[in-house]
């Protein structure tokens, strides 16, 4: 194989693992989204890439909308919005440690 062609090769994988790890940091971002969420995410992302050689940014566009789009299809309503409202409150509760802290001097 040519020198440039291994050059090509490696920019390219570097460039589909940095997609990857993107979608991964996103999705722990989006409310209700575990393990299994981001396994299967990554999992069907993969599996498509490896059978049609497409990139991912080719398949599935940017991986932060992908991200949302995974997360929407993969986790179940229910679970979602327990998981914002979770992190409603922790923010409100964050915000008044900080403001009690700030009064406090400490």
């Amino acid at each position: 194989m040519a020198k440039k062609d291994q050059t090509t090769d490696a920019a390219r994988e570097k460039d589909r693992e940095k997609w990857m790890a993107r979608l991964q940091v996103r999705l722990v971002m989006q409310p209700g989204v575990d393990r299994a969420v981001i396994l299967q995410a990554v999992k069907e992302v993969t599996a498509h890439c490896a059978e049609t050689g497409e990139h991912p940014r080719t398949a599935f566009g940017d991986p932060d909308a992908y991200a949302v789009e995974a997360a929407a299809r993969l986790v179940p309503a229910d679970k979602a919005a327990r998981a914002r409202r979770h992190n409603a409150a922790m923010d409100r509760l964050e915000s008044v440690l900080k403001k009690a802290g700030d009064i406090a001097g400490l």
